[in-house]
């Protein structure tokens, strides 16, 4: 089995419509895909139903921007097969509101700057379900501004050091996993080595409150991989892995299928859904 468990499409940040994801999925030899846009859901229904045409096993997630507020890092959490998706929707609702917000904000400073307008960034953002770093520059690049969407003027403009740059809210960490655990969803974090989430790996495992972590990932170091490791075998945590695929808005290249999950993890995250079930 071929599975690559973490995909983005133009339902969140990602370049590729959900169409082209699964076609192309396919045609590249996976057996198996999540759908995992930031804090919606909106793109697995038809994935599933495009999947099944094709014989391409599709498994609902979803990948939420969450706070470590202990640290003040950020936290991303990835969510498996949610039985409740309704419940999942309305908390991840909030945090798609406040990310429209905080870009709102961050358009109001570039426009002051560039000759930009909403509606050209709107060409960009009108089929995801907020707006994002990469439709803001996607139209800065079309003005000739730069000539890479993912590059050095994003980091000038709005990253966390950047000059146009407007602060996120999003829910704790905890808050996110008791709502995980509410939807009926398997939780593992998101690329632990990314923000330097180890230690908070370790404190969620021993007290339960997730089931997995993403251990085959570009962010993730060979030592971050083995800490990763130690810490799945003391709890009893999935690995899973995918490649974070985001088509041309990536700094790095990275292909469908670059970064998979092994089969038997696969059948690890059925198989606990299917026990919470009883």
């Amino acid at each position: 089995m071929k599975a690559d468990l973490h995909i983005h499409s133009t339902f969140s940040d990602g370049s590729m419509s959900i169409e082209d994801i699964i076609f192309y999925a396919k045609r590249m030899g996976l057996d198996t895909i999540a759908i995992t846009d930031h804090d919606t859901m909106a793109g697995v229904k038809p994935a599933c139903e495009l999947g099944a045409k094709v014989g391409l096993n599709v498994i609902p997630g979803v990948e939420i921007s969450t706070i470590d507020k202990k640290r003040g890092r950020s936290v991303h959490m990835l969510c498996y097969l949610p039985k409740h998706p309704k419940i999942l929707k309305n908390f991840l609702d909030v945090n798609l509101q406040n990310r429209t917000k905080q870009k709102l904000g961050m358009i109001e400073k570039i426009m002051e700057r560039y000759p930009v307008t909403m509606e050209h960034i709107e060409r960009y953002s009108h089929k995801s379900e907020s707006i994002y770093e990469l439709h803001i520059m996607q139209a800065l690049a079309d003005l000739g501004y730069t000539n890479v969407v993912i590059g050095p003027l994003m980091d000038e403009l709005i990253s966390e050091k950047g000059t146009c740059y407007v602060e996120s809210t999003y829910s704790d960490v905890m808050e996110t996993l008791d709502v995980v655990r509410q939807a009926g969803g398997i939780a593992v974090m998101a690329h632990p080595g990314q923000f330097d989430s180890l230690e908070l790996l370790e404190q969620l495992a021993k007290k339960n409150l997730l089931q997995g972590a993403e251990y085959n990932h570009s962010r993730n170091s060979e030592q971050v991989r083995a800490q990763i490791k130690d810490i799945a075998e003391k709890y009893g945590l999935i690995l899973t892995g995918g490649t974070d695929f985001h088509g041309q808005y990536t700094k790095k290249v990275y292909p469908l299928g670059s970064f998979l999950c092994d089969e038997k993890a696969v059948k690890a995250l059925y198989a606990l859904s299917q026990e919470s079930n009883r």
